[in-house]
């Protein structure tokens, strides 16, 4: 019997490393460097803890401790993102060796350039938790949103990961929202543009595309959508990419739930959207716009 299993184990494994899925081949083999997505994930957490200092981590901070905690918890975050961003890099160039001096070099590059936008990235977040705390009744104090507020926890990641987005780091910006996604059920493509102080209440369900842009104070609640309204395709009927194909939403938004915006629209300033309704036009300033009644 174990001489038949192992035979069976035999076959299968030649069969699984040589297998190719719709024609193309796993690319994980040969040395080629991967990221590693629990790398990833370990050194966003420390930034959180780094954005959020004594709320993530490390709870018990004093003023005199603070300082430490940040430059430590920083140290480690920037060791394992230098890693593994050279690993994204080393995904995309061909290079299939263990030593590829070009991708470490934009690596380094990209990671203090990174890193250098953390404090203008807290700003933005102190001001999205400010609108988390103003635009919902329920919450009795801003240490509540940033504890317990999915929205907060998924605006927090596609900040960090769209500076790495615009930074041209490949992969490791999507790994990022991503998880994010598979925690809040909240999914923001990397690269979306948001302004300050933006608020996703509940927030399960809600779809922002990449090239989204979204304005300042902008609200949106559950299972909203700004998403495409068709992929155009290249002469040989695959999706063009790199379009701008979402909708844009100007300042002082609010969409409700169940809302669907579709296609390269603009949502004028001040507008209101109901819920539950499906726009692929332009929304002038100030609208109102509701389901038509029955």
């Amino acid at each position: 019997m174990a001489n038949r299993t192992e035979f069976q184990l035999t076959s299968v494994v030649e069969a699984l490393c040589g297998a190719t899925q719709g024609g193309l081949a796993w690319q994980g083999c040969g040395g080629r460097l991967l990221p590693s997505r629990a790398q990833v994930i370990e050194a966003v957490e420390a930034l959180r803890s780094v954005l959020f200092p004594g709320y993530f981590g490390v709870s018990e901070l004093s003023t005199e401790s603070m300082r430490f905690h940040v430059g430590a918890t920083l140290d480690r975050a920037a060791r394992i993102l230098e890693e593994q961003i050279m690993r994204g890099f080393c995904f995309v160039c061909g290079n299939y060796g263990l030593n590829c001096p070009s991708c470490e070099q934009k690596a380094i590059c990209a990671l203090e350039r990174f890193l250098q936008r953390l404090p203008a990235v807290k700003a933005l977040l102190a001001a999205d938790v400010q609108a988390a705390y103003h635009g919902d009744p329920a919450a009795t104090s801003t240490d509540e949103t940033i504890f317990c507020y999915p929205g907060v926890l998924a605006v927090t990641f596609q900040r960090l990961a769209h500076e790495l987005h615009q930074l041209g780091v490949p992969l490791i910006p999507r790994i990022i929202t991503e998880h994010a996604h598979s925690v809040t059920g909240i999914d923001i493509h990397p690269g979306a543009r948001i302004g300050e102080s933006f608020f996703i209440d509940h927030g399960t369900g809600v779809v922002i595309g990449e090239t989204c842009i979204i304005g300042s104070r902008v609200r949106l609640y559950q299972g909203v959508t700004l998403g495409a309204k068709s992929f155009p395709l290249d002469s040989q009927g695959r999706p063009i990419k790199g379009i701008d194909r979402h909708p844009i939403v100007e300042d002082e938004v609010i969409i409700y739930s169940g809302a669907t915006i579709l296609g390269r629209v603009t949502i004028g300033r001040g507008a209101v959207i109901g819920g539950n309704v499906w726009i692929t036009e332009d929304v002038p300033p100030g609208s109102r716009i509701t389901q038509t009644p029955r």
